[in-house]
C-alpha cells in the first residue's frame, strides 16, 4: 500500500505594522523588486504545500485581495493572536503538517522550506536556525552611554528563523492553551512539550526590518536574477515610444489633495473640472504623447459636463487600455511633483502602488517623486503644485 503523503498548508503572518521599516504603508505591502515583499513569501510555498493562509490587518484587506490562490483570514493586535486566528481557519481542512512564516523573510530560499519539510516526517516540530559566531555581551544603560557588563557564552546558541514547521493538531492545542504573548512559535511548542529539530537556516533567510533592509534585498534579488540569466534580452523586432506630460492645478478651499490615486490631508485642496489630480493628469497625458493620441481635453473635453468632478484613474485607464490596443505595453514610468507641500515622500509607496493598480502593470515599473522649486513661482508660493511624467512604452513588431 502506497502511503498517503501528508497535507501541508503553509501559515504566512503579515498583520503586524512594520513601523521601524519606514514608509506610508506597512514592510510587507512595499515594493521589493518587480512586485512586493509579501508576494516574495507567497511565492517561496507555491509549489511546496497544499494551501496557503495569509493573516492580514483588518485595514490591509484592499491590499491583500491582489494575493491569488490564498485563503485571506483577519489577524489580531499580536503575532500569537493571528497564529492562532489562522490555524482556527485551517481546522477541520485535513491539515497534516503546517509551516508558519513571517512574511517579511520574504526572500526564503526553497532548500530552508524543504529542510524543515523533511525534519517533519519524523519529528512534530522543525525550525531553521543559524548558529552565533560571534561574542555575546551583556549591556547596561549608564549616563554616558551603553557599556559591557558582561559576557555570555555562545556555544549552543542560535539566530531563530522562519518557517516553523510542525504537526498540525499537537501546534493547534499548543495555541489554544497558551496565554500571553510569546517570542515565535517555538516557545509556544516547547511550552507544550512538542520537541523542535534544528534545520540548517540562510543567511538570505533575513528579517526586513529597517530601511536598509530593502537595499539589502534588492541586492540579493538582482544577484538571483544575474544567476539565472542565460544571456542578454534581444530587443530587435521591438518598437519603442516615449512620451512626456505636464500639468498644474492650483489650490483652493478644502481640506485634502488627491495626488497619483492617494488622498492626501492638507490645508487647501486643488482645484480643476475633474478630482485635479495634478500627477495622474500629467502620467495620462505622458500617454497619450507617446502614442501621438492627443491629451485629456482631448478624450475627456472639459466642456463636457459628465466629467466634472470624475476620477483621475478613469483618464488613466483610458489611456493605457488604448495603448494595449496599439499593442504596447508599459515599460516604465516617472512622476514628479513640484510643491512645498504636502510632503510627497510619506506617501509616495502608496502613490506608486495605486498607479501601478490602476495600469496593471508591476510597482517597479512606477516612479513617483517629488521636489521644490525653492520657494520660486507659483509652487513656490504655495499657490498650486505642478507635475512632470514621463511614459515609456514597447511592443513587439
Amino acid at each position: 500500500m502506497t502511503k498517503r503523503l501528508p497535507k501541508r498548508a503553509a501559515l504566512i503572518v503579515a498583520a503586524g505594522r512594520g513601523t521601524r521599516a519606514g514608509g506610508a504603508l506597512p514592510k510587507q505591502w512595499q515594493a521589493l523588486g518587480q512586485t512586493r515583499v509579501i508576494d516574495h513569501a507567497v511565492a517561496a510555498f507555491r509549489d511546496l504545500v497544499d494551501e496557503i493562509v495569509v493573516v492580514h490587518h483588518p485595514d490591509d484587506l484592499a491590499l491583500a485581495h491582489r494575493l491569488e490562490k490564498v485563503r485571506l483570514v483577519p489577524g489580531a493586535a499580536h503575532r500569537s493572536g493571528s497564529v492562532k486566528a489562522g490555524l482556527a481557519a485551517l481546522d477541520g481542512q485535513g491539515v497534516d503538517q503546517v509551516l508558519i512564516h513571517d512574511a517579511a523573510r520574504a526572500l526564503v530560499p526553497r532548500e530552508v522550506i524543504q529542510a524543515v519539510m523533511t525534519a517533519l516526517d519524523t519529528s512534530s516540530g522543525a525550525a531553521p536556525a543559524l548558529a552565533v559566531t560571534d561574542a555575546l555581551w551583556v549591556g547596561a544603560e549608564h549616563d554616558s552611554g551603553t557599556h559591557v557588563e558582561g559576557t555570555r557564552e555562545r556555544s549552543g546558541v542560535f539566530r531563530a528563523q522562519t518557517p516553523q514547521g510542525f504537526d498540525f493538531d499537537a501546534i493547534l492545542r499548543a495555541h489554544q492553551t497558551h496565554l500571553g504573548e510569546a517570542a515565535d512559535d517555538v516557545e509556544v511548542a516547547r511550552k507544550a512539550g512538542i520537541e523542535v529539530r534544528i534545520t540548517q537556516g540562510s543567511e538570505d533567510n533575513f528579517k526586513i526590518t529597517h530601511p536598509e533592509d530593502f537595499a539589502r534585498a534588492e541586492r540579493l534579488l538582482a544577484a538571483r536574477e544575474a544567476a539565472n540569466q542565460v544571456g542578454p534580452k534581444e530587443t530587435h523586432g521591438m518598437e519603442f515610444r516615449l512620451g512626456n506630460g505636464y500639468d498644474v492645478h492650483r489650490f483652493g478651499e478644502g481640506d485634502h489633495v488627491w495626488l497619483c490615486g492617494v488622498k492626501v490631508p492638507h490645508g487647501r485642496s486643488l482645484q480643476g473640472h475633474s478630482d485635479a489630480d495634478v500627477g495622474m493628469h500629467a502620467l495620462t497625458d505622458a500617454i497619450y504623447g507617446a502614442l501621438a493620441e492627443g491629451d485629456i481635453g482631448q478624450h475627456f473635453p472639459p466642456s463636457d459636463p459628465q466629467w466634472k468632478g470624475a476620477e483621475s484613474h478613469i483618464f488613466l485607464r483610458h489611456a493605457i487600455k488604448l495603448a494595449r490596443a496599439k499593442g504596447y505595453e508599459m515599460m516604465n514610468c516617472d512622476v514628479t511633483l513640484v510643491c512645498e507641500r504636502p510632503k510627497v515622500g510619506p506617501h509616495a509607496q502608496a502613490m506608486r502602488l495605486a498607479l501601478a493598480e490602476i495600469m496593471d502593470i508591476a510597482m517597479d515599473k512606477v516612479s513617483v517623486k517629488a521636489t521644490t522649486s525653492e520657494r520660486l513661482g507659483f509652487t513656490g508660493r504655495e499657490e498650486g503644485i505642478a507635475a512632470l511624467a514621463t511614459a515609456a512604452l514597447m511592443k513587439q513588431c
